[in-house]
């Protein structure tokens, strides 16, 4: 990971730490609206098209969605399902293991297709639309359980951040079963982040190409843009926490996030110039929704960058 996102994440999971134990009604709040968005982008990004407000729905008010099949139903059922059983071996600081992740594949496709859930496949397959073939369903079995002692040897080795992304890519390049890798992947990267006391880190459906783009990227060999993606995935859920205890002008993590319109004001460059820079990881930034937010700090950080590289 980058060296400024590995140290802006690390000085907000610092700040969030000093803040526990956080009020009740701040955790339930954030717990509802973390299951929602959670639930809805990693439903989404599947090809699943209930909206957020279908999604909420569904899920608060068990309601049937009129020309939405049942099956886009079941997802969003299923999901938060599994959500609560991940929570639930966090609760009992239960180890990851082979069990584990079969256990949350069931949930996942309970109802749907009920003869794969949590059975690891036992066929060969292609992905459409990548370059990776994923290894022979007869190989399946001994690389998922060299997964599980890979974490076991990392955990407390790679820094928490960086284990729980490539976790997720290991898993999805195994692709150990015939449907439901995606949300199981991203439910895995949480439980491995949720442990440590982060927030779940979520990847958005309006960031879908360029998620799986990196996660091709990693597939060819470099890690790092990936590594970056879930970082910033991460940093978002860790700003949305830290503004819920208090105002962003009060962190200490430093300051509020401002717009990139905003943020002209500090410097020479241009909002689309500014917005270049976001999505190539240059200044740092972060996505809410489809708007990038940055910091008056992380602008007068890469303007004192670039110039001092102009002068050597």
């Amino acid at each position: 990971m980058s060296p400024l996102l590995q140290n802006s994440i690390a000085s907000k999971k610092q700040e969030l730490d000093r803040n526990r134990p956080l009020p009740s009604a701040v955790v339930q709040n954030l717990e509802e609206e973390f299951l929602l968005e959670w639930t809805y982008n990693s439903n989404a990004i599947e090809g699943n098209t209930l909206s957020l407000r279908e999604t909420e729905l569904v899920l608060n008010r068990g309601l049937t969605i009129g020309g939405k099949s049942l099956r886009e139903h079941f997802e969003v059922i299923n999901h938060a399902e599994a959500i609560t059983y991940l929570e639930s071996f966090i609760e009992k600081k239960t180890a990851l293991s082979d069990d584990f992740i079969r256990g949350l594949h069931r949930r996942i496709l309970h109802n749907i297709v009920e003869l794969e859930a949590g059975m690891y496949r036992r066929h060969n397959v292609r992905i459409v639309g990548a370059n990776h073939l994923p290894p022979g369903a007869t190989k399946v079995a001994r690389l998922m359980g060299g997964l599980v002692d890979w974490y076991t040897q990392n955990a407390g080795a790679i820094w928490v951040p960086d284990l729980a992304a490539e976790f997720h890519h290991r898993f999805v390049h195994i692709h150990p079963f015939m449907d439901g890798n995606g949300r199981t992947a991203r439910l895995l990267m949480n439980f491995i982040l949720m442990q440590d006391g982060y927030p779940p880190a979520v990847i958005l459906r309006v960031d879908r190409k360029k998620y799986y783009r990196v996660l091709q990227e990693a597939d060819r060999g470099n890690l790092v843009p990936f590594v970056d993606f879930i970082g910033r995935s991460i940093e978002r859920s860790l700003i949305i926490y830290l503004n819920a205890i208090k105002p962003p002008d009060e962190h200490e993590s430093g300051g509020g996030y401002i717009s990139l319109q905003e943020a002209t004001r500090y410097c020479e460059y241009s909002q689309e110039y500014l917005s270049l820079l976001a999505r190539k990881g240059k200044l740092d930034a972060v996505k809410f929704g489809r708007n990038w937010m940055t910091s008056r700090e992380a602008i007068e950080t890469y303007v004192g960058k670039t110039k001092s590289e102009r002068k050597g």
